[in-house]
């Protein structure tokens, strides 16, 4: 919370290098015009006024420290003496109570970070986790005026935060640029509030873009060697134009200051998540009713797709809008509303930054033949249910059910004791797994006892005969891969590859 967030340190070894002083003064030696633009100053002259350092504080729990009654033994000769001290410090002690439990009282935290005025009415944004949890926010302009803020709203999948102020004098808001629009190697600059050493300017290039880290849903982050460091985050990521492209939210560091990877949330997602919630105080995001996974090259060579790409198709919501439009599991879909969906990353981003309600084109690829669907958006609920799978008992069947072997699978007929042992809805219909081989493929693509194989090569199957016979088929036949149609106990499916040869 209290600056830009160090990400995937576990990942990372720190390397020492070594640069003599004759190397230094060669670079002193290099024209300025190899080092950087002339145009940063002013840029940086234009813009610094609208970014603001932020200071939050919050109301903590004391736990521990040098007030705290220590744990003794009931009769302990050291029990008065202490019950003595205690009284004196902070007021009567309960005689033979649990003193190590009694509360202190509540202690003040403060953080530091950054943020930008995008509303001369006062509105500024930042990161949500410079302010989450705060009691108190404050901001601080760049002649040392202090502001009180309030909250406008926040998205967690994002990062982002709105806060709104009433400015006691003028003061000069910035523009959006579009980030669709940054090319590598870009000059941009980060401005912000770094180890709260208040307005600090740095400049760097474009490393990468739509960089998926791993840390939300939505991740498609700017990344540059701009030094970004704790205090920076929720700071603006300007272009030469002295448009903000991006907001500076995390670095990956093993010591907790840049060394050269910043990652940045583009402006092209903050406009949207900025105007829904200044208008709505929360985002209401689209939502199409589907469970996706990747397209491997497994699945692609299954599916009669090349070269792999696409988001394929693995669960539909009975209540969702890709029902109505004929979507199915085993779809591809491989264009939403005119845009190009390369992974399920980007079929997450374009449908959540699509309004709800609108009518929308969706390409599918379906038995190797392209479709086009008409679906009308419906909005995401953040109070999603997160479904786990059904837990395994221990009790052992009634009847040893009757299994035969593929794919390195021990596969049986669905009976009452096998749904009741793995707790299988009545609504799942296929071919139970029983055991897995530890060193098939099977095993590696974590299939496992409980598994419900609902269609082998999209065919339903029936029994363990059906599995076996299609896949002599495939064999026959010169594939590589079959891909099958899984479900858990709770009905919910995914498509897995195995090879055959």
């Amino acid at each position: 919370m209290t600056g830009a967030r160090p990400a995937l340190t576990s990942r990372l070894r720190l390397m020492g290098i070594a640069i003599s002083l004759g190397a230094a003064s060669m670079l002193a030696s290099v024209p300025a015009s190899a080092r950087g633009p002339d145009g940063i100053a002013d840029i940086a002259e234009k813009v610094i006024d609208s970014v603001v350092n932020i200071s939050t504080s919050q109301s903590v729990e004391a736990k521990g420290g040098r007030d705290t009654m220590p744990q003794l033994p009931p009769g302990s000769p050291f029990e008065e003496f202490f019950d003595d001290f205690f009284k004196n410090r902070r007021g009567a002690v309960p005689k033979g109570g649990d003193k190590s439990g009694e509360m202190q009282p509540p202690r003040k935290t403060n953080s530091l970070g950054s943020g930008f005025i995008v509303d001369a009415a006062g509105v500024v944004v930042t990161n949500n986790h410079v302010i989450a949890d705060a009691d108190e926010i404050n901001l601080i302009m760049n002649d040392g005026t202090k502001i009180k803020a309030e909250l406008v709203g926040v998205d967690k999948k994002t990062d982002i935060a709105v806060l709104k102020f009433k400015p006691v004098k003028p003061v000069t808001a910035v523009k959006f640029g579009d980030s669709d629009k940054l090319r590598l190697g870009e000059w941009v600059i980060a401005i912000g509030n770094p180890f709260s050493l208040g307005g600090s300017v740095t400049a760097g290039i474009v490393s990468a873009r739509n960089r998926d880290i791993s840390q939300g849903p939505y991740d498609s982050y700017i990344q540059t060697d701009a030094s970004i460091n704790r205090g920076n985050s929720g700071g603006p990521l300007f272009n030469l134009e002295g448009e903000v492209v991006g907001v500076n939210t995390l670095i990956i560091s093993p010591t907790g200051g840049s060394i050269g990877l910043g990652f940045a949330v583009p402006s092209k997602t903050v406009a949207v998540v900025v105007d829904q919630l200044r208008q709505f105080g929360e985002l209401r995001r689209g939502w199409l009713g589907v469970r996706i996974q990747q397209v491997t090259e497994e699945i692609a060579e299954s599916l009669n797709i090349k070269p792999a790409r696409g988001a394929l198709v693995a669960g539909i919501d009975d209540k969702g809008p890709a029902k109505p439009a004929g979507i199915e599991p085993g779809d591809v879909v491989v264009k939403f509303d005119g845009k190009d969906v390369k992974d399920p990353k980007d079929l997450s981003r374009v449908v959540a930054d699509t309004a709800v309600g609108k009518e929308v084109d969706v390409v599918i690829i379906r038995k190797g033949n392209e479709e086009t669907r008409k679906v009308t958006l419906g909005r995401l609920e953040d109070t999603e249910k997160v479904q786990q799978a059904a837990a395994k008992t221990k009790e052992d069947p009634v009847e040893k059910p009757v299994t035969q072997k593929a794919l390195g699978l021990d596969l049986a007929a669905l009976s009452k004791d096998l749904r009741t042992k793995y707790k299988i809805k009545e609504s799942v219909k296929g071919v139970i797994i029983t055991g897995v081989d530890g060193s098939s493929d099977a095993a590696d693509k974590r299939l496992s006892a409980g598994d419900v194989i609902v269609e082998v090569a999209q065919e339903a199957v029936a029994s363990a005969a059906d599995i076996k016979k299609r896949v002599d088929q495939l064999k026959k036949d010169g594939k590589k891969s079959v891909l099958l149609l899984v479900s858990n106990g709770e009905g919910e499916l995914r498509f897995v590859a195995l090879g055959v040869q």
